[in-house]
């Protein structure tokens, strides 16, 4: 069965008080990988960013908007550097950085964070630093 996708602007219109939020986040991931894939699953409540559309291989990272927050999620964070202290959650692979506010994503360590992840997906998928 085919996951629905939508675009962005559904995922805003969900958590229309996050929406500044978003879509910072949203430009530090196109600013950091500016050719990603772009996801948007109004189905899953989510925005994912990696180098193809198959969130649970290729994507990288994603954002979840809740009533308060939004989780920055990162697919595979378990094994992610973070000197910071910043990443929630305790499954096998997946952890996030809960954010209240745009300014929160100018923060050095989640830059770190969205690079690192990029980078793992790139070596796992085995892309060159071309792609890069």
């Amino acid at each position: 069965m085919a996951e629905a996708v939508g675009t962005f602007d559904q995922i805003v219109a969900l958590a229309p008080r996050h929406e500044a939020l978003l879509r910072a986040l949203r430009a530090l991931a196109f600013d950091l990988h500016p050719g990603l894939v772009e996801v948007s699953r109004p189905g899953d409540r989510a925005v994912s960013w990696g180098w193809g559309p198959k969130k649970l291989s290729e994507a990288y990272a994603c954002a979840l908007p809740y009533r308060d927050h939004v989780n920055l999620a990162f697919y595979r964070g378990a094994g992610l550097p973070d000197p910071h202290g910043l990443l929630r959650g305790t499954g096998k692979a997946m952890r996030h950085v809960p954010l209240t506010a745009p300014e929160q994503v100018d923060a050095p360590a989640i830059r770190a964070l969205l690079i690192a992840a990029r980078e793992e997906r790139r070596h796992a998928l085995r892309l060159d630093a071309a792609t890069a």
